[in-house]
């Protein structure tokens, strides 16, 4: 079978094109046929040996992932051979056919496609977790998204107004800005123009910001926290701007406003029960047309290099997806 291998670290035009042996399902595990793999901005980081997991050489890129299930191993019973399905791995999707515990299956709508099918599971699933488990979101209160036009800013956006919030939605351009009220943004601060500090007091009035989801990091992550109002949180999600900030922590202190971390990776293997339950939702909703499931472009697998370019530029504005 053909798979995209990473035999050591580098860029994206490192990476190789090759036949390797296919797999075969074992105990609790599906093969599946991969007819879809989206990217994400952490292929970029794993590949050139800059995120917090390295796989062993050599290993595919792509975590999430959309195909059909090709047969199954002992002891697996909710999924059988033919279910249209998305799935999570963390890693080594890029490929024509993997294994994957059932438990990180789950069935898809036959009216959902597969190449938007593949893009919900980490964007959409680690953004609910945010909002939902970690947040606490409520009705009617107020959500900033940095990096707003990104797939995670833009499922943000998107889950924010399924749950009845106002969307303060934050870029660095006009355009990115423009992309994100098409998706139901209620406000948009440009912070490459605006004063990001500013521009969160004037719109969180005399009560302040509700919940603040930061996947970027950097410069911006303190004077989004200054504007949290009282009982605020602030979702720790990542950091793609490359800078970990340093927090001053009497800030958390004068407000009573909670710092809270976002490790839905981690949450995904304690809980698989509960990521079940979650994409469940995102799946049913996005069948609704509530989500949209946003694509901008679709490679072939040999083309990988390219898609993970666009991604390194953050030039994307929704998701970058392989077909397989």
């Amino acid at each position: 079978m053909k798979a995209v291998l990473c035999t050591h670290f580098g860029p994206p035009e490192a990476l190789q094109l090759a036949d390797i042996d296919a797999p075969h399902a074992g105990p609790g595990e599906a093969l599946v046929r991969v007819k879809a793999v989206a990217l994400n901005f952490f292929d970029t980081l794993l590949i050139a040996g800059k995120y917090q997991h390295k796989p062993p050489f050599p290993f595919s890129p792509g975590a999430e992932f959309a195909g059909l299930v090709e047969s199954i191993g002992g002891g697996a019973a909710d999924i059988a051979p033919g279910d249209r399905v998305i799935g999570y791995r963390g890693w080594g999707a890029a490929r024509e056919l993997v294994t994957v515990s059932v438990q990180r299956l789950v069935k898809i709508p036959d009216r959902l496609d597969f190449e938007r099918a593949a893009g919900l599971t980490v964007t959409y699933g680690t953004t609910l977790y945010a909002l939902r488990e970690r947040a606490g979101l409520k009705p009617g209160e107020s959500l900033v998204v940095l990096g707003a036009s990104g797939g995670t800013g833009l499922a943000t956006i998107e889950l924010g107004k399924v749950m009845g919030a106002r969307v303060i939605a934050c870029a660095s351009s006009d355009d990115k800005l423009a992309f994100a009220r098409e998706h139901g943004a209620d406000e948009a601060v440009n912070y490459d123009r605006e004063d990001l500090r500013g521009a969160l007091k004037r719109l969180g009035g005399e009560r302040g910001i509700d919940v603040v989801y930061d996947p970027v990091g950097g410069r911006y992550a303190e004077p989004a926290l200054r504007s949290l109002g009282w009982l605020g949180r602030y979702l720790v999600v990542g950091f793609a701007a490359g800078e970990i900030p340093k927090i001053p922590l009497n800030l958390a202190l004068l407000k009573s406003c909670d710092i809270r971390g976002v490790s839905w990776g981690a949450w995904t293997s304690r809980e698989p029960l509960a990521q079940r339950g979650l994409m469940a939702d995102i799946l049913k909703w996005t069948a609704e047309g509530k989500l949209s499931a946003h694509v901008q472009a679709v490679y072939p697998l040999s083309e990988i290099a390219v898609a993970l370019e666009v991604l390194a530029a953050r030039k994307a504005m929704g998701k970058i997806v392989l077909r397989v």
